[in-house]
């Protein structure tokens, strides 16, 4: 009952599960992909000018002066790392980002390093621009601004819920955000710029704007030093965040896959350059000034330009709503990336698998904790978390543009070496811009990300030697039959034994099973991999002797077929009241109790659901790692 209620609730809220096969369908357009994938890179525009100015506030007018040249500087870098994701897009045309070329290129521990910067960049990615949609928001209601951490975390339940219903579902719900925000900045900034040209628009004279600046920085201000400068532009460079995200997710769009993905990059950039450009022009003509926990920039911007009419509620509303969607992102390649790194041994394998809605569920919801916990420990506030955005980025960065020569040495394509020089000489800019940014906000809060790389990385290491031990432990002599114990001489229960993979587990699960059996047969469930003619012939050549029945699973579910063929099975044998139907499954005894969470967690939640079902024995035979 209580599971029948749970599906009931489930279903109302992400949806009917989708077949395996309507996998093509959820892939993305172009259009829904430019809203989905590029919303990270495009909202940065709301709060990376921001930052630039506040920290160039602290040296007054002569220190705002510096603002057009830092923004320049920052959309060169733009252009040269996009240049860089086009040449990777195409060279792996199946994603995986970052992570899979330098895994691949570089080696396991590079691999490791840009997968676990990545990572942390997915999880920053979601709190700051929760933080900043939910600072859009109190500009102007300030009256809600005691509310920012629970709005935070309310904001978050929404996405996760929506990235639960699907791809497609995804896309459909959060485009028009993406597209309302473009059309309303691009509208400022040409807006403004023409009323800067008529004369509309004034700027604050230099004078006023250091007695603001030096009222809101304590009664003094800073001097324009190299220092102040590089904080300035590693703020700024929260830019250049998400660009990675469409060279991560390739296969979500449709064919030809690449080359769609390529257009979007493109065209991501060239919106993301000229917006970025805008809003910094307007600031610096204006004089605008930034202090924190005040009203956002942007919002001044358009209270300058649009007044306070129907057009900058618009403003805000479609910045709250990019800003919220630009977490998305992060939960579009956030799973992604962790699937690859369960594929290959890194996390749990629990991430590789697909949802009911053909999302990975796991991912998702793992992310949506992560990022609520850092919201609530940082307060919300976009800049107390700002210091440790960027870092992880730009590292990954660099790594992927080296593997990407390395590459390009191996392969010796036509025009090879070309794409290595500019694939090298992005590695190098993107290198010297990490260490500014290191440098610059390591006190800040960085060294939280400096110290969190390599504890990430260490963790993927030991599930990764794990995962290795166990396969050794498991492994049987392939081809070889495989001999059971003599069935009971008379007698003996009708016995069901669930077989997912054939190895020392399972083959000790089924021994058992066959001293007890009058009847015995293995069933093993077909979700979908392609991997279960495989494991037929396999069971063919090794354990003939015992009946093998292959469930297919359009949905993915280990549990409804189970159930299902369990139910029958034992409708089958009620005529003999005297022997019970008994169900086997193998389970693992770790060593250690979080090596519990690697294993064992669908015969778990299978067990229960027999119980529930009315299944009268149910036994686990161990197998000790």
């Amino acid at each position: 009952m209580a599971r029948s209620v749970f599906g009931r609730f489930k279903k109302a809220l992400v949806g009917a599960p989708l077949p395996t096969s309507a996998h093509a369908e959820e892939r993305l357009t172009n259009a829904e992909a430019l809203a989905i994938l590029s919303s990270d890179a495009l909202s940065s525009v709301a709060y990376a000018t921001q930052e630039i100015v506040l920290v160039l506030g602290m040296a007054g007018a002569a220190g705002l002066g510096f603002t057009l040249p830092i923004t320049g500087l920052i959309i060169a870098l733009m252009v040269i790392v996009a240049i860089s994701y086009r040449q990777t897009i195409k060279a792996y045309p199946l994603g995986g980002g970052s992570y899979r070329v330098s895994h691949e290129n570089l080696g396991d521990l590079p691999g490791l390093v840009a997968g676990a910067s990545l990572s942390i960049d997915y999880v920053l990615t979601v709190a700051v621009s929760t933080a900043a949609g939910i600072a859009a928001l109190t500009s102007y209601l300030p009256e809600l601004e005691a509310f920012r951490v629970p709005l935070c975390l309310a904001a978050i339940a929404v996405l996760m819920v929506a990235n639960l219903r699907g791809v497609r579902s995804s896309a459909q719900i959060l485009s028009a955000p993406t597209f309302i925000f473009m059309g309303t900045v691009l509208t400022l900034v040409v807006v403004g710029g023409f009323k800067l040209l008529q004369g509309d628009l004034t700027a604050l004279p230099a004078l006023e704007q250091n007695l603001r600046m030096t009222e809101e920085h304590g009664g003094e201000l800073a001097a324009v030093g190299g220092v102040l400068l590089m904080r300035a532009f590693s703020s700024g460079c929260a830019a250049l965040t998400g660009i990675e995200a469409i060279s991560d997710s390739v296969m979500a769009f449709k064919p030809t896959e690449w080359r769609n993905a390529r257009r979007v990059l493109t065209v991501m950039v060239l919106l993301l350059a000229t917006m970025f450009g805008g809003i910094s022009v307007l600031a610096h003509q204006l004089g605008s000034v930034y202090r924190e926990n005040g009203p956002t920039l942007l919002y001044q911007l358009g209270q300058q330009v649009f007044g306070n009419g129907p057009l900058l509620l618009l403003l805000q509303l479609s910045t709250l709503l990019i800003l919220l969607l630009a977490a998305n992102t992060a939960y579009a390649d956030f799973p992604r990336l962790a699937n690859f790194l369960a594929q290959d041994g890194y996390l749990p394998r629990q991430l590789t698998s697909l949802g009911d809605r053909l999302v990975f569920s796991n991912g998702i919801l793992a992310l949506s904790g992560f990022a609520g916990l850092l919201l609530v420990v940082f307060g919300g506030s976009v800049t107390r978390l700002i210091p440790l955005y960027a870092v992880g980025v730009f590292l990954s960065f660099t790594l992927s543009q080296a593997g990407m020569v390395v590459h390009w040495w191996k392969e010796r394509s036509q025009g090879w070496l070309g794409k290595a020089l500019i694939n090298g000489f992005g590695s190098v800019v993107t290198a010297v811009v990490t260490g500014v940014l290191l440098y610059s906000k390591f006190l800040l809060g960085a060294w939280l990300v400096v110290v969190a790389i390599p504890l990430l990385v260490t963790l993927f290491l030991t599930i990764h030697r794990h995962y290795r031990s166990v396969a050794r432990r498991l492994r049987l002599a392939a081809d070889v039959k495989l001999t059971l114990p003599p069935a009971p001489s008379e007698g003996g229960a009708p016995v069901v034994v669930l077989v997912g993979q054939l190895h020392r587990g399972s083959f000790e699960a089924v021994r058992y099973a066959r001293t007890i059996a009058g009847e015995l047969v293995a069933v093993h469930v077909d979700l979908g991999l392609g991997k279960a003619e495989a494991f037929r012939e396999q069971w063919q050549r090794q354990l003939p002797e015992v009946p093998l029945v292959v469930l297919e699973s359009p949905y993915r579910s280990l549990i409804d077929p189970v159930l299902e063929f369990v139910h029958r099975f034992e409708v089958d044998h009620r005529k003999n009241r005297d022997k019970f139907c008994t169900v086997v499954l193998p389970v693992f005894v770790t060593r250690h109790r979080w090596e519990n969470l690697l294993h064992n967690q669908s015969t778990i939640t299978l067990r229960r659901a027999l119980r529930a079902q009315g299944t009268r024995v149910v036994a686990t035979v161990g197998f000790y790692l």
